[in-house]
């Protein structure tokens, strides 16, 4: 590690936006303040949280804090792991291959479409009569 005492990444993931600061410590994540185990009780978004960590066996060396902001649950989540792999990439350029490899570098773009005039949905037309 250098003289820097934190690495610092953005992730983004539908409309969520993280701010990721990573420090040398026992492996916590807190997330606006509380742990991100109290924040995201859900299993599935846990996992998808500590991936990075898992994928560069960092566990117990990283300690992250956490601000994240907008969407909901699984953008949050999505967001967190984007801006975790990014903070870990700045603190160790060997990890690029592994998370681009695992795909949690790339930023997931996918995003809710807008509604269009004269349609229900983004897509769906009203029925059609002939008659």
């Amino acid at each position: 590690m250098d003289k820097q005492s934190y690495f610092y990444g953005t992730g983004r993931r539908k409309t969520a936006v993280a701010r990721v600061k990573l420090t040398t410590g026992n492996g916590a994540i807190i997330v606006n303040g509380t742990p991100y185990e109290e924040r995201f009780p859900s299993l599935e978004h846990q996992k998808a949280i500590v991936q990075p960590f898992i994928t560069t066996e960092t566990t117990d060396k990283y300690s992250a804090v956490v601000k994240v902001e907008g969407g909901g649950v699984t953008g949050q989540s999505g967001a967190i792991a984007h801006g975790i792999s990014r903070a870990l990439v700045r603190a160790d350029e060997r990890f690029k291959p592994m998370l681009r490899q695992n795909g949690l570098l790339t930023r997931d773009a996918r995003a809710k479409e807008r509604n269009k005039p004269g349609l229900r949905r983004a897509r769906k037309a009203p029925q059609y009569t002939k008659r």
